[in-house]
């Protein structure tokens, strides 16, 4: 590595009086290749308007560095404007970075800087530039030890929620750029916005589906690196393969995001994530699901991690507040109590008997014009969680229900959990975020409990929607087929499933005035 042969380079481009900040990118990329021969350098990856830094160095196809190039005239501590908050988005999301204007290097370690060395001193148009030679064995030396860093490995939920979040940030940040060079959404993408805004946020903007969108491919690569049982090998090819099967909505998603269409702008920190996720263990990493304790569910803690890091105003203005593991616990006995007490149900939310209701097919009578109902038998203890965040009510119930029907007949437990329990479970939740791990938590919960899922098990009925929001009989197929029957799924509990037992921390909303009557009604029960 020829510092001096490096910098003469440099100097003679600055002498031309014609470069630009890119004039001096193949002179970088040529100190950087050599630094280690096994280490591959590529400048401006898959190059996108949000921001990729301009050099990724990669050690066998993994990517263990990168380096964000400025003008040399530029100074890399004193950034402004949008440099700043550009500069804080890529220490949260690369943590081993260097930034640099050709001749200051700042190396950057998990969002910490932790060496700077300046090969020269840049005196001005008339100075040019003035060698430090005695600065050029600091700089090869930072720079093989900047090569030496091992692949990132996540060894803790917090720091996983962290760079997820990291992640997520320049997601959103990639969606916003490519709707805004989409005005008239006929990409894919467009196509996708304007159908979560036709079916489940009708005031939606741009900016908060980019929002929502990255959640959704966070913690959608999440949930299928958690049922990956493979932890050698991860990619969004495999995130496809590996979502869970309880959640059709996320697999039209991961059709998407796994094949061609996906944006180039979006491909190159989706597969940043799919890296992160290559190199973590979600399993060792939430081993104690099941060991509650008052303070201690390891799937709110790591929820708010991630929110913490990624969007802490969004804690408050969308309501996400938890309720303490004895109250939840409190609540969900409370209600079976009554349910065997008050209403003569002797196993309580383990209850199967069925009632009689009329069901809207969803076609209407071609002489009046009339919606055309049938008679249905459907279960009478009915349980929905409005607002169920990371599905913590619902998992107790289901904790509850378990011990009681394995107790008494343990074998058919499988059984019951796809004829009598699915089928009657249901949530809501609007953030994506907290959907997934809904999922995932209820997946778990199931798993642990001994449920052995048949060849075509039924879905979760855990729907993507504003409970405050009332149902339409008809849903519009739009641009993407999942979101239309998530929204379906949705609508058929709000508007025809004569819900029993509410449970849960309910959904507020100061300004709203939709008053689900529907909730109220008493008389398919009484």
């Amino acid at each position: 590595m020829d510092i001096a042969g490096y910098l003469d380079r440099v100097r003679g481009i600055y002498a031309s009086g014609q470069a630009t900040e890119h004039s001096y990118r193949p002179a970088l990329a040529a100190l950087f290749a050599g630094i280690d021969p096994a280490l591959g350098v590529i400048n401006e990856p898959k190059k996108s308007d949000a921001g990729m830094p301009d050099f990724l160095f990669e050690r066998a196809g993994v990517p263990v560095g990168w380096a964000e190039a400025k003008d040399i005239d530029k100074d890399v501590i004193k950034l402004k404007g949008y440099s700043v908050e550009q500069r804080k988005r890529y220490e949260r999301a690369y943590p081993n970075l260097i930034y640099t204007n050709g001749v200051d290097f700042e190396f950057i370690r998990d969002g910490a800087r932790v060496h700077f060395v300046s090969i020269a001193d840049f005196l001005g148009k008339l100075g040019g530039l003035q060698p430090l030679p005695d600065r050029f064995d600091e700089l090869v030396r930072q720079l093989r030890n900047f090569a030496a860093a091992q692949p990132i490995s996540i060894t803790s939920a917090k720091k996983l929620a962290e760079v997820m979040a990291a992640k997520a940030a320049i997601i959103k940040d990639e969606v916003g750029i490519a709707l805004a060079a989409d005005p008239a959404f006929h990409t894919a993408l467009g196509g996708q916005f304007k159908s979560f805004k036709a079916n489940l946020l009708p005031g939606l903007e741009p900016d908060e589906f980019a929002d929502i969108y990255a959640e959704t491919i966070t913690y959608g690569m999440f949930a299928a690196r958690f049922h990956d049982d493979d932890l050698t090998t991860f990619s969004r090819a495999e995130a496809l393969e590996k979502r869970p099967a309880s959640n059709p909505f996320l697999k039209g998603l991961f059709e998407y995001v796994a094949g061609p269409a996906l944006p180039r702008r979006l491909t190159y920190i989706v597969d940043d994530l799919v890296a992160v996720m290559r190199a973590s263990d979600p399993h060792s990493l939430f081993r104690d699901f099941g060991k509650f304790t008052a303070r201690n569910d390891p799937f709110v803690h790591f929820y708010e991690d991630f929110l913490a890091a990624y969007n802490p105003k969004k804690r408050k203005s969308r309501g996400v507040w938890y309720t303490p593991e004895p109250v939840v616990d409190f609540i969900v006995r409370a209600v079976d109590d009554v349910l065997r007490t008050e209403f003569g149900l002797a196993d309580g939310l383990a209850d199967t008997s069925k009632v009689t209701v009329d069901w809207d097919t969803g076609t209407n009578d071609p002489k009046t014009g009339k919606p055309v109902t049938t008679r249905r038998k459907v279960h009478k203890v009915q349980i929905l969680d409005p607002a169920t965040g990371t599905g913590t009510f619902l998992a107790k119930a289901v904790q509850l229900i378990a011990d009681r029907m394995k107790a008494r007949a343990p074998g058919k437990w499988s059984g019951y959990v796809e004829a009598d329990l699915l089928p009657r479970l249901h949530g809501f939740e609007l953030l994506m975020a907290s959907y997934a791990m809904c999922h995932m938590k209820l997946d778990m919960q199931l798993t642990q409990s001994g449920y052995k899922p048949s060849s075509n098990p039924p879905r979760l009925s855990v729907w993507l929607t504003n409970a405050l929001e009332p149902a339409d009989r008809e849903v519009r197929d739009l641009f993407f087929q999942p979101l239309a029957d998530e929204a379906r799924g949705a609508s058929a509990v709000k508007r025809q499933t004569p819900i029993m037992c509410v449970i849960g921390n309910p959904p507020y909303s100061a300004e709203s005035d939709v008053v689900l009557d529907a909730l109220g009604d008493t008389s398919h029960w009484r």
